[in-house]
């Protein structure tokens, strides 16, 4: 049998932790050593005459203890504060290295429980030098452990958990405990190891070993449907009684398998170690998702508040009000400012504006935009949906031009809507969006747009009184959206179309009256197309 090296390559040392500074651990043993003496210090000025002085503190400032207060020489007992001592600097320790985020959750498990119930050894410099830095170089092991340890944690109760590795439904029972709704931390680490492990398999960052406890949370507001995790490299269904569902992305699963063989040579059959010849329907290609650390940052956001003066009370010369539909950034400086700066891009691609008090303000709420975005890890592609906003001032011009000569009862579309450059501009209560992006759909949604989550080529539905349009213009793409939009006008209907310039003086919809508007260059952020107004009515 190979060793784990050999059977993961991307398993090198340079990829897993930060080095431990030996000052670091100098001045953190010099501490514990300063403490330690003023412990026996205590302990030994805390006997006779002076114990009972001390008595009368506990007495006279102790009466709300329902359950009493122990002896004074029970409190300044040795034995119990060195224990306490070991235990809080041990903790110390272990956070100087990145070694609790890549350890399996059965080991951290193991870590919490020595240090809460401080049974930890004594704290002494070889004993902390030596177990850090066998951990830091169990490194490979703890991957195959990782492995290891979320296939024995699914539930023993589902006939759908295969023993023949990750291919198949896997059932982890307990994520919330009972219909409380709470969340159980070692469930939701055993989560947090599949996706990093798989997060290795894609050359992406980690999440940091609590982050799957917000995933959690935010499942909690999808009862029962699927939800894309990580680029979709798998799936997760949340139950109210407490149990997840998880598939895993064929290219993932039999990576995983790969690496459980490692440990179980005889007990994963061939055929699931092997990459898939096809992906399986059911699901979509992996896209490339964010960083964990700008996840992070978008997770993390809080709800703006304006600070408005009172008059007449000095003790609180200011109340707080929430801002509707804004949010602001938590602990900014203790970001780098390139994981600020991609975070900032998302929040504008969803709406967002930036004011000069510091928020975010939408149009909409966009609280359920941003779980899904911290669920899925992604935002619209826009080289696959030709997701480019249409500019104000262009939307502005194509909506007055189908205005003209509406009435109050006319149906209005906007196909490949995005998020409504288009539609902001359209009476809302007679507007439909048809969208091919399920997060932009979403905020459709949340303006309170009629929407149709689709390829808007393979939409059939009503016909419409005014159609407005941006479609996408590689491959010749928008002479294919334009015609079929064509197909939903209704007779006197009206249709105005963004389009690329070189379009301009063609016959691009035949048996309708074309007119064209002055050019617009450069208008659109991140291309430098040049544009016209359409706007095509049938002939009479």
């Amino acid at each position: 049998m190979g060793t784990m090296s050999e059977v993961i390559s991307f398993a090198s040392p340079g990829e897993f932790f930060a080095p431990v500074s030996s000052d670091l651990i100098d001045g953190l043993i010099a501490q514990y050593g300063s403490m330690r003496k003023r412990i026996d210090e205590v302990s030994d000025i805390m006997v006779g005459e002076i114990a009972g002085a001390v008595s009368y503190f506990f007495e006279g400032n102790g009466r709300d203890n329902r359950y009493g207060m122990p002896s004074v020489e029970r409190i300044f007992e040795k034995t119990g504060a060195v224990a306490a001592l070991n235990s809080a600097y041990w903790s110390k320790a272990m956070h100087l290295t990145d070694v609790l985020n890549y350890m399996p959750q059965a080991r951290r498990d193991e870590w919490n429980k020595s240090i809460t119930e401080m049974t930890c050894p004594e704290f002494e410099e070889e004993t902390v030098r030596t177990t850090l830095m066998n951990l830091l170089n169990m490194r490979s092991k703890f991957l195959a452990e990782r492995v290891d340890g979320i296939f024995r944690g699914l539930s023993g109760e589902h006939v759908t958990n295969s023993p023949s590795g990750f291919g198949k439904r896997m059932i982890v029972a307990y994520v919330l405990n009972d219909y409380c709704g709470y969340y159980s931390s070692s469930k939701c680490g055993l989560i947090n190891d599949l996706r990093c492990v798989i997060a290795k398999f894609m050359g992406r960052d980690e999440p940091g070993y609590s982050a799957s406890e917000g995933l959690i949370r935010s499942l909690k507001h999808n009862y029962g449907q699927w939800v894309s995790i990580d680029g979709g490299a798998l799936k997760i269904r949340l139950y109210m009684k407490g149990t997840a569902h998880i598939e895993v992305h064929p290219d993932m699963a039999w990576r995983l398998n790969a690496t459980l063989a490692n440990l179980y040579p005889m007990a994963i059959p061939p055929e699931f170690r092997q990459k898939p010849k096809r992906t399986l329907k059911q699901f979509e290609m992996i896209q490339r998702p964010l960083p964990f650390a700008v996840i992070n940052v978008l997770a993390s956001m809080k709800q703006a508040q304006r600070a408005i003066k009172q008059e007449g009370d000095w003790r609180n010369q200011y109340r707080f009000e929430n801002v509707t539909n804004a949010l602001k950034f938590d602990h900014y400086g203790e970001v780098s400012k390139h994981v600020i700066a991609e975070a900032k891009s998302v929040l504008e691609s969803i709406g967002g504006a930036h004011c000069e008090e510091g928020w975010y303000q939408f149009d909409y709420s966009p609280n359920d935009v941003i779980e899904e975005i911290v669920a899925s890890g992604c935002i619209p592609d826009q080289k696959a949906h030709q997701f480019y906003p249409t500019p104000d001032s262009i939307a502005i011009a194509a909506v007055e031009l189908a205005s003209e000569g509406a009435t109050q009862d006319m149906l209005w579309l906007e196909p490949s809507a995005g998020q409504g450059g288009l539609a902001d501009h359209m009476p809302k209560d007679r507007t439909t969006c048809v969208e091919i992006s399920a997060l932009n759909a979403k905020v459709l949604e949340l303006k309170g747009f009629n929407v149709t989550c689709a390829d808007f080529l393979q939409y059939n539905g009503q016909l419409f009184d005014r159609i407005v349009m941006n479609p996408p213009f590689s491959e010749g793409r928008w002479q294919a959206h334009l015609s079929h939009a064509a197909t939903l006008l209704n007779k006197g209907g009206r249709l105005v179309a963004v389009l690329p310039a070189s379009a301009q003086g063609k016959d691009v919809l035949p048996g309708f009256n074309i007119t064209w508007s002055r050019e617009y260059a450069n208008e659109f952020a991140g291309t430098s197309v040049s544009v016209v107004i359409m706007t095509a009515e049938v002939q009479r």
